[in-house]
This record gives C-alpha cells, sequence and structure tokens, in this order.
C-alpha cells in the first residue's frame, strides 16, 4: 500500500511538472510579436531619416533589419536541434573565437558613427560584443556546474566564476569603447552566480559598494564640472539636459519631448515628429521614445508588459530544466534580456546617464537581434528537453 501510495504521489508530481512545462506557441509567440511589432515601429521610426541618408530608399534600415530577423529566426530553429551541453564541451572554443573577435576589431574594425565596433566577415557585419554575451553565459555556466557550492558562496570563488565575464567586459570596453555592452556582460555573470548561490552576503556588499562608488563617482563629476570628460559631460546632461540642449543632452531632450506628447493612446503610428531628424539615430536606442509618442503610454506598457511575460517563461523554464547547466544557460538569457530592457528604457527616460543600450527585438542592429535570436533558440532546446523528459 505504501508502495502504491508512493507511485500515486510520483505520478500526480509529474504530472503537476507536466503541467508546468510551457507550450511551444507560448514564448514563440511573444518573440513573434515583438519582432513583427518591431519591424513595423522601426520602419515607422527611421523611413524618414533613411530616405534622407540613403537616396530616397526609406525601407533602408528596414530591409537590413528583416534580412538579419529572417538569418536569426532561421539560426534559431537550427539551435534547437542542437543538444545544450555540446556548448559545455566547446566553452574554450566558444570564449576564446569570442574574446578574438573583440580584439580583432582593434586591427581590421569597421568605425561607425564616431564607434569601432564592427568587423566585416565577407557581406556581413558582425559586432563581436554580442557574441561575448553568448560566450559569458557558456562558460559562467560551466564553471558553476563543476564548483563546489560552498566554495561558490566565498569571494574568492565569485571571484573565481567572474574573471571571464571581467576580461570579456575589459576588452569590450578598452578596445571598442562600448561600456554599455561591457556592463551587460558582468551583469550576465552575476545574475547566473546570483540564481545559484544560496549565500546572499557577497551580492549585498557588492550592490552596496558599487552605488557607494557610483555615488562618490557623480558628486566628483559635478563639483568638477565634467573634468573635460566625455563620460563626465553625459553625467552633467544626465542631471540637467536642458542645460546641455545645444550639445550632449540634446537626444535626451528631444526623447522626453517625445514621450511627454504621446499622453495616454500616443499621436497614432507613423505620426511622430521627434523622428523628423529631432532624435539623431532614434531607430537605435532611443526607439522606446518614438513607442511613447506614437502609441502613448499604453503601447509602451503593452511592450514592456510582454517583455516581463517573457521574463517569466524563462524562468519558468529554468525552474524545471532537466540539470543545473541547462537551467543556467536559460537565467543566461533571461539576464541578458532583463538587463538590456531595463536599461535601455533607463536611458531614454533619463533615470540613468545614457550609455547607448538597445531595446532587444526592436531597436535597429543586425547583430544584436541575430544573437538574440540564437539565445532564444536555446532556451526552446532546454525546453524541448523537459517535454521529451516529462
Amino acid at each position: 500500500m505504501q508502495g502504491q501510495r508512493t507511485v500515486r504521489r510520483s505520478g500526480r508530481a509529474k504530472a503537476t511538472r507536466r503541467q508546468e512545462v510551457p507550450q511551444d506557441y507560448s514564448i514563440l509567440f511573444i518573440i513573434l510579436f515583438l519582432i513583427l511589432t518591431g519591424l513595423v515601429i522601426l520602419y515607422s521610426t527611421s523611413s524618414y531619416e533613411a530616405a534622407i541618408d540613403f537616396n530616397g530608399d526609406s525601407m533602408h534600415y528596414l530591409r537590413s533589419q528583416a534580412m538579419a530577423t529572417a538569418l536569426g529566426l532561421f539560426l534559431m530553429l537550427i539551435t534547437t536541434r542542437i543538444p545544450v551541453h555540446l556548448y559545455d564541451r566547446l566553452y574554450q572554443v566558444i570564449y576564446g573565437v569570442s574574446l578574438l573577435l573583440v580584439i580583432l576589431v582593434k586591427f581590421i574594425g569597421t568605425e561607425r558613427n564616431g564607434a569601432k565596433r564592427w568587423i566585416y566577415i565577407g557581406p556581413v557585419s558582425l559586432q563581436p560584443a554580442e557574441i561575448s554575451k553568448i560566450a559569458v553565459i557558456v562558460i559562467t555556466a560551466h564553471i558553476i556546474c563543476r564548483m563546489d557550492r560552498r566554495k561558490l558562496r566565498t569571494l574568492r570563488g565569485l571571484i573565481m566564476v567572474m574573471l571571464p565575464s571581467l576580461a570579456q567586459a575589459a576588452a569590450i570596453y578598452v578596445i571598442t569603447k562600448n561600456l554599455s555592452s561591457a556592463i551587460i556582460v558582468v551583469a550576465i555573470a552575476a545574475g547566473m552566480i546570483f540564481v545559484a548561490s544560496r549565500g546572499y552576503k557577497w551580492f549585498v556588499l557588492g550592490a552596496a559598494g558599487i552605488g557607494a562608488a557610483a555615488y562618490a563617482i557623480v558628486t566628483w563629476i559635478l563639483k568638477n564640472g565634467g573634468n573635460g570628460n566625455f563620460r563626465g559631460k553625459r553625467i552633467l546632461a544626465w542631471r540637467d539636459p536642458a542645460a546641455y540642449a545645444d550639445g550632449i543632452g540634446f537626444q535626451t531632450l528631444q526623447a522626453l519631448y517625445g514621450i511627454g506628447s504621446g499622453g495616454i493612446f500616443g499621436k497614432g503610428l507613423g505620426e511622430s515628429m521627434q523622428k523628423l531628424g529631432f532624435i539623431p539615430e532614434a531607430q537605435n536606442d532611443m526607439i522606446f521614445s518614438i513607442i511613447c509618442e506614437e502609441l502613448g503610454l499604453f503601447g509602451a506598457i503593452s511592450i514592456i508588459v510582454l517583455f516581463m511575460i517573457l521574463t517569466w517563461r524563462f524562468m519558468v523554464i529554468a525552474m524545471n530544466a532537466r540539470d543545473l547547466y541547462s537551467s543556467l544557460l536559460v537565467v543566461g538569457v533571461m539576464t541578458h534580456i532583463a538587463v538590456q530592457v531595463i536599461l535601455n528604457i533607463a536611458v531614454v527616460t533619463n533615470t540613468i546617464p545614457n550609455t547607448g543600450i538597445s531595446l532587444p527585438f526592436i531597436s535597429f542592429g543586425g547583430s544584436s537581434v541575430l544573437f538574440l535570436l540564437i539565445e532564444v533558440g536555446v532556451v526552446l532546446r532546454v525546453m524541448r528537453d523537459i517535454r521529451q523528459e516529462s
């Protein structure tokens, strides 16, 4: 009788687990909706500037993004067929290639808008910092799975796990001057460690230390008038964008005008005024302000809610993954997308200084959408393994 009760309990637990496993269409629907919405918003945002810059070709940015998205969806489908533990066996290769590509930017990189962050592989333009994010997810999951949990709660253990991400972040910042990607790379590793570790003492102390250091730096910069440094001037513009309206604060101020003028339901798709040359490169980092202007608070909140639902679905998959390594891969992808969304919206709303962070699946950027979709493919593979095991 006891054995029968155990079997029944086991059956009920398995049935409950099967109910918790998300269906394929739920995540795919959200991703596809974000992508299609992003393409529509991208065209609305970029058509005017594209027509001026590319001899009347108003679809230039849309065409480029659509091609990268189509390739990304194809690679996403391929990734769903690759066993996740293959990444574990190839973690050194993945990490080494990503670091090498970042270094190559220094020698063969292409400069755009004053930033040297891209390299060309044949006809394809690639931003190595996006590959670094995947590499950090893979290597951090590998190290955590092979480290004693008690050691992971020590400062030495945390530093050992963080070293690969810190090395990537340093290379990205020093070579490409891309502070936002460097921050995201470190945040991905920190998020994965936070989930895997049961001790949060060092995280609390670290957060307090970073907060105190940031406060001290900002205070010093404000007292010294930016000290002539570009990033220092950005902090000055963050505190008072109107005072720098004719320079570094212009983009932020125009983005805030766009957000404020949208109201509850917006001016209507395609009716933005700020995209008509007032916000430089609006299709990139500041596209959320155009969403607010054309679709209003309702449209902006709808986009945020979609990202929240996507994050929740990733969390469910991570909790039900068949092993720790698979779970950590999903946590890494979830952290990447969540941090990037939060930072982008914070920048556009002037909550933090402008650091140039794109909005996932929506902002213009072929490398970004391509590798984000590959990461989604990894998550879908983990989900597929759960369903097969159930």
